[in-house]
């Protein structure tokens, strides 16, 4: 992958529904995605303002997927900020 490019939604999305969780030290990962380890987006979600931990770019395409109910998301809320730690498939993709 070009890693100057980046991932596109519909690769996230896909790669999301290929499995039953993702993690997101595992999307950074599959993606290349580079970045501080203080990188956070805020996304907004119909139950308020997350945060992900993705730079600006890739954090906002996983905000688009959250509010289009493509997939969701587990929060940490410790200390009391909701970061999500991980995504699923809202809808999986069937298998054939």
């Amino acid at each position: 992958m070009d890693r100057s490019n980046g991932c596109t939604a519909p690769q996230l999305r896909r790669f999301i529904k290929s499995r039953p969780y993702v993690p997101m030290h595992e999307l950074r990962r599959r993606f290349a995605i580079d970045g501080g380890d203080d990188d956070v987006t805020q996304v907004s979600s119909n139950h308020g303002h997350i945060y992900v931990g993705l730079p600006q770019r890739e954090g906002s395409l996983l905000g688009e997927l959250l509010r289009g109910g493509d997939i969701g998301y587990e929060l940490s809320l410790d200390p009391r900020t909701p970061v999500v730690v991980g995504v699923y498939p809202m809808r999986p993709v069937p298998r054939s």
